[in-house]
């Protein structure tokens, strides 16, 4: 069984989908993260973000490992690093990028395929699982969704204004609603949540019961 759950950033559902897959015992994956390695092993490699071609040539020789939590590139553990603000600020030339998307479109089919699996992401029910079983969108104001943002990069040891948070969640929202590859938008099948004024654990417990039967 297949159940994506996505959503702009700071909606909370990094953090929803790794607590529905533990509580259902399912798998998770992280597709953002996937997105935030390629665009890391770019920054450092020093290629042109929008060049296809040398996209391609990096995918071709970096080699990306995911786990629950864990992010490997190249041997290093690269979980935090990804996090960062720089990576955040580069990355909507990569998920733009034909070359990088088809890539990882059929890395995430392959590690899903034949598991129970939570994936999360942007276009996991529109796109990468059209026929998933469950789908989920989860949205939040954008003030709060900033404020979760900075408490995040507040505990990296980041320091860096909620307004220019804002302004940055801004521009990426409307980068991600507009573009033509597999723009930001729920499916026309997935459940939307509105996680402002809800806990995670919440949340959580609207998604299980849903899978599970207990609401329509």
């Amino acid at each position: 069984m297949i159940i994506t759950i996505d959503g702009p950033a700071g909606s909370g559902k990094s953090t929803v989908a790794k607590a529905v897959a533990e509580k259902l015992g399912f798998e998770y994956l992280d597709t953002g993260a996937m997105f935030r390695a390629v665009t890391l092993a770019a920054l450092r490699a020093g290629i042109d973000l929008h060049d296809q071609q040398a996209l391609s040539d990096l995918l071709a020789r970096v080699r990306m490992e995911f786990s629950p939590g864990q992010v490997v590139l190249d041997g290093e553990d690269v979980s935090q690093a990804i996090r960062a603000d720089n990576v955040s600020k580069s990355s909507s030339p990569i998920a733009e990028s034909p070359v990088v998307r088809q890539h990882l479109a059929e890395r995430q089919r392959q590690l899903a395929a034949g598991r129970n699996i939570v994936c999360e992401g942007r276009d996991q029910g529109t796109v990468i699982f059209p026929h998933a079983e469950y789908k989920f969108f989860l949205v939040a104001d954008p003030m709060e969704r900033a404020r979760r943002r900075h408490r995040q990069l507040s505990q990296m040891g980041e320091e860096i204004s909620l307004e220019e948070i804002l302004k940055t969640q801004q521009e990426r929202d409307q980068r991600d609603s507009q573009r033509a590859l597999a723009p930001l938008k729920p499916a026309p099948d997935a459940l939307v949540i509105d996680t402002t004024n809800l806990t995670i654990d919440e949340v959580v417990a609207r998604i299980v019961d849903v899978v599970q039967g207990r609401l329509p």
